[in-house]
């Protein structure tokens, strides 16, 4: 029996009158956060950051400003941290979500990655300091935590340049936390297109990188709330983690495709079986709310007592969160309503 998806409430009224920007803001999490605060908000201006200009077109025509006047769409490379400097002059909050996020393209392509995520969120912190932001949240990943590949190696480093980030602004300066989460179920590069692509085509089997393999999920609809809840409560230097459930391979499988073979084709280069968002060792530092998990900064950038953030709970020592141990499930009910929605 599955566990009901958690919801993740938003308070956040000083959203209206302010400017938002957010980096990789044509990708599927920046048009549904962009589209969430549009509708919920009255920004003064929500900055569209990215170097795609086709993919900055089509946005245009889904949020046309005639609707939205206050959408702005600004053509940069997070690796540019002059062009980052110019489109946050007047800046309140940033969202970073610009990153190369393709496990095995960044296996094979090793520099790009590092380039990009690596010395892209350093130019985002420096950038934000010197033009007094006041807020950045950072999108990691569950690939962070025990990273065995570049992708999640290269997002742990970025991790750890966003929290440090918060010696760097001094007490009253910018603060930085990351939201860390799993798979998100229907954005570009999961699995769930790939499968119902292969179902219209009446394909005979579906693909299977190993049988026992789990996997964290979350709409994207969540991962936008869960930001905007994470960036009200955030003091600086927290990683934020959404309690969410797992699902095999195999039964999201059996759930998109009834009936359909299986078909083996083994783990891809830079894989995990399973994946994890807080190591044991991160336990030590984490907290617990009825939403989420908080992993506390090892450094005292404030008064990181439990009483900063009321109602948190410290975990058991050798908690760990993981999608093969994890207390919540996905059904084929479930799932299914969340692909439709």
């Amino acid at each position: 029996m599955a566990t009901p998806l958690h919801t993740f409430e938003n308070p956040v009224p000083d959203l209206n009158d302010r400017t938002i920007l957010i980096t990789g803001g044509t990708g599927s999490f920046g048009k549904a956060f962009s589209k969430a605060i549009l509708e919920r908000y009255k920004p003064k201006k929500t900055i569209i950051f990215s170097r795609d200009e086709l993919k900055q077109s089509d946005m245009a025509q889904e949020l046309p400003t005639d609707q939205y006047p206050s959408i702005r769409f600004f053509i940069g490379d997070v690796r540019d941290r002059d062009r980052l400097e110019m489109a946050m002059m007047g800046v309140d909050y940033v969202i970073h979500a610009a990153a190369l996020k393709r496990v095995t393209t960044a296996e094979y392509n090793p520099m790009e990655c590092i380039n990009t995520n690596v010395i892209g969120a350093e130019n985002v912190v420096q950038a934000s300091i010197r033009t007094g932001v006041r807020k950045v949240i950072a999108l990691s990943t569950d690939k962070a935590a025990n990273p065995i590949n570049l992708y999640g190696a290269s997002k742990l480093a970025s991790d750890k340049i966003f929290v440090a980030a918060n010696n760097l602004s001094g007490a009253n300066g910018t603060r930085f936390s990351v939201v860390r989460y799993g798979n998100v179920i229907g954005s570009r590069g999961s699995v769930i297109p790939l499968f119902k692509k292969l179902l219209a085509e009446k394909a005979d089997s579906i693909p299977i990188t190993d049988e026992r393999m789990t996997r964290f999920w979350i709409t994207v609809q969540q991962g936008s709330d869960f930001v905007l809840s994470s960036l009200s409560m955030m003091k600086g230097g927290e990683i934020f983690v959404p309690k969410i459930p797992s699902m095999s391979m195999t039964a999201l499988a059996d759930a998109m495709a009834p009936g359909i073979a299986h078909r083996n084709v083994g783990i891809r280069p830079g894989e995990k079986l399973h994946e994890i968002m807080i190591t044991q060792d991160d336990a030590r530092n984490t907290v617990e709310f009825d939403d989420r998990y908080v992993i506390m900064p090892a450094f005292n950038f404030w008064d990181a007592d439990l009483g900063i953030h009321e109602g948190a709970r410290p975990v058991v020592e050798d908690f760990t969160y993981t999608s093969d141990g994890n207390d919540e499930w996905l059904d084929a009910e479930t799932l299914g309503a969340l692909i439709d929605g």
